[in-house]
């Protein structure tokens, strides 16, 4: 198998985890709290109060996307309005560093199989994807998520929080490095110049890994609906171009996809939640974008 076979069918796969959860909260000067996430449907992270009201999906809808059989991609966010300092902010009893033990629980393709065939809609690859995503069903992966204050809210670490699930997923150590990366929606420059720190997390990675290959994520859309103080709904959608960096002239893999939460604080010692995971074609690579028609083309839960 070639390289870059084996890379799109790695980066095909690890954006698609979805999962149910149950860790610990690490805090050597505190209690420690269960972060228990029920398997009925799925897990992670979320989104929560952010600067000004989002305009990209209206917040009664969002909790409803967790159910649907047929989802269709949110449009952008308003992130000029954010002043640099757009990002997805998480419910307070969501900071700290957790032990997390993720498990797949359910995989759909609700357009059919040969829209998850990578770039050319390869029906070889599709079954192969499938195939090996469906034999992750059940198996738990350990790795550490951290959630850190910032001056406008909880934002997930996304420089640990990206190695970790990267390396989790893999089983191994495959990511050499990763920095946060300027964009105009957030940028070091703007966070620090209204009150933030240098180890505010930025929404925008890029991701080194230990082979000749590398990936860059976007923030493009997210939103939330605040339920109450303990409970909350989100979502976020993360662009993101995968590249080798040798010789190779293979053309650059570009994904869409989107994680919508839902999560509530049992007491202080726990949380429970869900997680849906959708994948989109997109324009610039795909063959089938436009017989896809914006709608999701594989669910993970």
């Amino acid at each position: 198998m070639s390289f870059y076979f084996t890379l799109v069918l790695f980066l095909t796969i690890l954006p698609e985890l979805a999962v149910s959860l149950v860790g610990r909260q690490i805090d050597a000067g505190l209690d420690r709290r269960g972060f228990l996430v029920g398997a009925s449907s799925v897990v992670v992270g979320t989104t929560a109060w952010v600067a000004k009201p989002q305009d990209t999906l209206a917040a009664d809808r969002v909790g409803i996307r967790l159910e649907q059989d047929i989802l269709n991609l949110p449009p952008p966010s308003s992130a000029s309005e954010f002043n640099g300092v757009d990002n997805t902010y998480f419910p307070p009893f969501l900071e700290g560093t957790w032990d997390v033990t993720q498990t797949l629980i359910r995989v759909n393709t609700p357009l059919g199989l040969k829209f998850v065939g990578g770039p050319n809609a390869d029906l070889a690859i599709a079954e192969k994807t499938m195939t090996e995503t469906r034999s992750q069903i059940g198996v738990p992966v350990q790795l550490q998520l951290r959630y850190v204050p910032t001056k406008w809210g909880v934002a997930e670490d996304r420089i640990f929080n990206t190695q970790a699930r990267l390396n989790g997923f893999a089983g191994k150590t495959v990511v050499a490095s990763v920095s946060y990366a300027d964009v105009g929606g957030s940028n070091r420059k703007s966070v620090l110049a209204l009150g933030g720190t240098e180890n505010d997390p930025l929404e925008t990675t890029i991701t080194y890994f230990k082979g000749p290959a590398a990936q860059k994520s976007f923030l493009i859309a997210h939103g939330a609906e605040n339920l109450g103080d303990s409970s909350w709904t989100g979502y976020e959608v993360q662009r993101s171009i995968f590249a080798l960096t040798n010789q190779n002239t293979a053309p650059p893999i570009t994904t869409d996809t989107e994680y919508i939460w839902k999560f509530d604080k049992v007491d202080s010692r726990s949380v429970t939640g869900q997680l849906r995971i959708a994948s989109y074609l997109n324009a610039q690579n795909d063959k089938l974008y436009f017989e896809a028609r914006n709608r999701a083309v594989s669910l993970l839960e």
